[in-house]
Formats: structure tokens, C-alpha cells, sequence
């Protein structure tokens, strides 16, 4: 497991190819499109490695065309503002001349001010529940899995989407780490959950419809995405991602996500709205 985690932190090191402009790469693993947190994560990382000071609060992002997975990434990044509390970048990601990915990301220096938070939900301990890499090497033991799905440790603690067989209430909750150990700098472990988030978000909006995106009959692809970040956190470490669809219609559902470390501070929230099309 460490070395899907170490192959996923991998592909966040993108390669610097010119001043503003970063490389990133896709895995081997025989997809049709690139996996949307991929992208968004090394959006994150090129964004980052331009800034001097502060952390990341927040960042918005539009998926406009599905990525290719043979070929790479560049990511150009537009240095909006520097400021002295914040500072705003922009990224581009193109592939064959044509942008497939922008977003939007906003940094700010520490400061001291009003602070509350929503408290966590009651939720059963992450060790008394399956990891879902498990639940995967029992259903298919000789089929290789790809780094994605191994290298972060994500366990149901509502109706697993591989069991859904009727309509279910309009909330799914996981418990999710990375597999295996990260280094201490913040910025891989905000780009890591950045990654992670777009795992199983939209997927939530199919749940009062009884599917999901393992079953025949529906396409799913992410639109846009957002994230606001509150407090440090470790994404090494237990994360309770809470997960709630509050609309679906014209073949598009939007999903909410709000992150909790284990001892039950609020350190994200999320929202995404994806393509839902039934299809067949």
C-alpha cells in the first residue's frame, strides 16, 4: 500500500519546464479519461510552487474536457495577485493545444480572528469497518487494482455504493486516509486530499436514486469543483468525510462534503456538481 501512496505522491511532483509552466504525468493504469482529482491536485501543486508565503484557503475549478491519459499535462499558471495577506493564482491544464481544466486558487499568511465550527457527526470507529481495497482484492483477487484506489484507505460507514440496491437517504459518510506515511509538508497534504475529495463526492447524489457509478446505466463526470480549507490537518492520518446531495436535476446532482479529523474538528468543505446522465 505504501507504494501506491508513493506512486500517487508521485504523480503531484510535477516537473518544471519553464517559468509558470509545469509537466505533470498520468499512471499506466488503462483508463479512458484521467481521474478529475488527479488533475485538480496537480493544478493545486503547480499553483503552490509559485507562491512564497501563506497556505491554501481555498480554490474553485471547472473540468472542461476529459483528460488524456497517454499523453501529459502542462499546467500554466497565471500569478493574479501578491499580496499581503493573499495571494490568488490561476492554472490552466492543456492538453493537444486545447485548455481541459482551470482553477482557481487563493493563499493567505496565518492570522488571528473569530473561529466556530460545526461539530462532527456520531460515526462507528474506522477500524471496526472494511476498507473498500479490501472488500476489491475479495471480489476480484487476481485483478490488479490501480494505485488510485490502493493508495488511500477508505472505509463505508453508510450503504457502500457496491451494495446500494434501492433508494437510500441523501448522505454518505467515509472514513479516509492516505496508505501509508506522508512527509510533514502541508502542502502534499492538502494537494493528497484535494486528490482524494473527488473519490467518492458525486457518487453521493446517486444515492437517493438507488445506483451508482458501479452499476450499468449511468454516466458520471465531475463539472466544477470547490474546497475551503479551515485548519492543519494530516491526510496521513483519519479524516470523516461527510457527504450530502441536496439537488439533482437535468442530468446534473450536486454534492456537499464537509472534512473532520478524527478528534472531530472541521478542517474542509466541498462542493461539486457533476453530470449525472442515465444512459442505455
Amino acid at each position: 500500500m505504501q507504494t501506491a501512496l508513493d506512486n500517487v505522491v508521485a504523480l503531484l511532483d510535477l516537473e518544471a519546464i519553464e517559468v509558470n509552466i509545469f509537466r505533470g504525468r498520468s499512471p499506466d493504469d488503462d483508463r479512458q479519461r484521467i481521474f478529475g482529482g488527479q488533475v485538480a491536485g496537480q493544478a493545486l501543486v503547480a499553483a503552490a510552487r509559485t507562491v512564497e508565503r501563506g497556505a491554501v484557503h481555498s480554490l474553485h475549478a471547472y473540468f472542461l474536457r476529459a483528460g488524456d491519459p497517454k499523453a501529459p499535462v502542462l499546467y500554466d499558471v497565471d500569478r493574479i495577485r501578491d499580496g499581503r495577506s493573499f495571494t490568488t493564482r490561476r492554472v490552466v491544464a492543456i492538453q493537444h493545444g486545447r485548455a481541459i481544466f482551470q482553477l482557481a486558487a487563493s493563499f493567505h499568511m496565518a492570522e488571528e480572528g473569530f473561529e466556530h465550527l460545526e461539530p462532527m457527526p456520531e460515526v462507528p470507529d474506522p477500524e471496526t469497518l472494511e476498507s473498500r481495497a479490501e472488500r476489491l482484492k475479495a471480489a476480484n483477487p487476481d485483478r490488479p487494482h490501480p494505485d488510485r484506489m490502493m493508495a488511500l484507505d477508505i472505509r463505508y460507514v453508510t450503504t457502500s455504493p457496491l451494495d446500494r440496491s434501492g433508494p437510500l437517504p441523501p448522505t454518505q459518510r467515509v472514513w479516509m486516509r492516505a496508505n501509508g506515511i506522508l512527509g510533514d509538508d502541508p502542502v502534499l497534504h492538502t494537494c493528497l486530499l484535494t486528490y482524494a475529495s473527488d473519490m467518492t463526492l458525486l457518487d453521493t447524489t446517486l444515492a437517493p436514486h438507488g445506483t451508482s457509478a458501479a452499476h450499468p446505466g449511468v454516466m458520471l463526470a465531475s463539472l466544477d469543483h470547490a474546497m475551503w480549507f479551515h485548519g492543519p490537518f494530516r491526510a496521513d492520518e483519519w479524516l470523516l468525510y461527510d457527504q450530502h446531495t441536496p439537488a439533482a436535476s437535468g442530468a446534473r446532482g450536486l454534492a456537499t462534503g464537509r472534512v473532520f479529523t478524527r478528534d472531530g474538528r472541521l478542517v474542509a468543505s466541498v462542493v461539486q456538481e457533476g453530470l449525472i446522465r442515465p444512459i442505455g
